[in-house]
């Protein structure tokens, strides 16, 4: 953001008509609720409490009741901070001696997404106030003690019901617990050219269609069903089969053209009774996984659901992976447990690689390994997890990661709470594959694969059963390729 802003400037644009612009922008928010007319603006010592500043100023001018209080010494106020307070006509109060109960809103103009360090002494002190006040606060940038690249608490944050950012959101606005203590979020355009991109190219993105949608693969009316791919997905025995048969489901209604599991003896009378379109194979062991993929239009091969972990696990993955593209997940993924060096070869003989683990997955992949699990935000484990593997990383959960070894990251923000049921993740697993055996590139498959299964859990609604995810692709996908053909 410091050099957007420094673009802007650059560009013609006065750093204090920015200002003007992001306080005005938190003004238009807290006017826009039916709140008393009583309003507290808190403000720091840096150009967030300048923002707080303007905010109050233009409050005062609409009519409202507004109180402000300084964090600091309004004489030690630098730039355009400085300039705003001078501008402010009524009192500048000390915190301590302001009666939070008053207020019929508080604006949060203490800290913003630069902060640095833990808040600790007053500044923590009247964080924590706020935090008990009980009052809907509107937040400037973030809610003050937020850190803006991880998500995470530093010392101490409030609750908001609303926050004000500019440009762009920032990573603090989308992991948790950062994502739930901004509350709803406003992005407010202050006149950064989007030329500002450009000059900047960020490499974190939200996971959404525009995104990925130019590597989405529409059905050609010439097509067939041998052109959309054959994913395999290998599954264990009779009693854990359950989450290969979701998986291979997953990959069906993703799109692949055919969809083969392949599965022990025992395990085969359950899945030709199941699901009449996924084609069973009998497959015991490495080398008859090995008879099968022997078949080079088998191009893409899910394992993990359900299928058991151990050696006889990695050896099935070392036939599948050379010339292939797989889809690890699960037990997959902790037979690897304390050597992702042995992952990361696997990785560099197949022709793409997607692995989705929870965090519990994650820390047992990477067990020892500092520089990944000690990395600061889980957008930064994620990425020291793609480069360590040279994989595309999906570390899954409520603010899911995608990352690709080259840096390039998306956070996923469509998925309901719901969503969190058992088996959720063998039909997500499923949908990727299902998108890789397309031709869809891993990461931009990977990121549609997260942002389908969250949009089919909202189709399938509350009270969603995995079983209801590939199904629910179905509506997702009418109005996904009713927007494609439009564009």
């Amino acid at each position: 953001m410091a050099r957007a802003d420094k673009f802007a400037v650059e560009m013609g644009t006065p750093s204090m008509t920015l200002m003007d612009r992001a306080g005005t922008a938190v003004a238009d928010a807290v006017a826009r609720y039916p709140y008393p007319t009583r309003i507290l603006v808190l403000c720091g010592p840096g150009n967030n409490g300048g923002d707080g500043f303007v905010a109050a100023r233009v409050l005062a001018q609409r009519g409202f009741k507004v109180r402000l209080a300084l964090l600091g010494d309004r004489d030690k106020l630098t730039g355009d901070a400085r300039r705003a307070a001078e501008r402010w006509r009524g009192a500048v109060e000390e915190p301590a001696a302001v009666d939070l109960d008053e207020a019929g809103v508080i604006v949060d103009a203490l800290f913003g997404a630069g902060l640095a360090r833990d808040l600790d002494g007053a500044a923590r002190a009247l964080v924590e106030r706020m935090a008990q006040s009980g009052k809907p606060i509107v937040a400037v940038d973030l809610p003050s003690g937020l850190d803006g690249a991880t998500g995470k608490v530093r010392g101490a944050a409030a609750q908001a019901v609303e926050t004000v950012t500019f440009f762009r959101r920032k990573p603090g606005h989308l992991l948790e617990p950062g994502r739930s203590l901004c509350g709803r979020v406003r992005v407010a355009d202050i006149g950064i050219p989007d030329e500002a991109l450009e000059a900047i190219r960020p490499q974190t993105f939200v996971d959404m269609p525009a995104l990925w949608r130019d590597a989405f693969l529409v059905p050609a009316a010439g097509g067939h069903k041998y052109s959309r791919g054959h994913a395999v997905v290998v599954s264990g025995p009779a009693w854990t089969s359950g989450a290969a048969r979701l998986s291979a489901r997953g990959a069906l209604r993703a799109g692949a053209g055919l969809v083969t599991i392949a599965l022990p003896r025992d395990a085969l009378p359950l899945q030709a009774a199941s699901y009449a379109a996924i084609m069973p194979r009998p497959v015991d062991g490495a080398g008859e996984l090995a008879e099968l993929l022997a078949d080079r239009r088998l191009n893409t091969v899910v394992l993990g659901p359900g299928l058991g972990g151990g050696e006889q696990t990695r050896a099935k993955i070392d036939v599948a992976a050379p010339g292939r593209r797989l889809v690890l997940d699960a037990d997959a993924l902790t037979s690897y447990e304390g050597v992702p060096w042995a992952l990361a070869a696997v990785a560099a003989c197949s022709d793409g690689l997607i692995v989705t683990p929870h965090e519990g997955e994650f820390a047992r992949m990477f067990r020892g390994d500092g520089e990944v699990l000690e990395a600061p935000s889980k957008l930064a484990r994620t990425r020291a997890a793609a480069r360590r593997l040279g994989a595309v990383v999906v570390l899954k959960g409520a603010d899911t990661v995608i990352a690709h070894p080259d840096g390039r990251a998306a956070i996923a923000e469509n998925a309901p709470a719901y969503l969190a049921t058992a088996g959720a993740g063998d039909v997500l697993a499923g949908i990727a594959g299902g998108l890789l055996a397309q031709g869809m590139p891993p990461f931009e498959a990977a990121c549609a694969a997260v942002w389908l299964h969250g949009e089919a859990a909202r189709e399938a609604g509350p009270g969603l059963i995995a079983d209801d995810l590939p199904e629910g692709l179905r509506g997702v996908y009418s109005r996904l390729y009713a927007a494609i053909e439009k564009a």
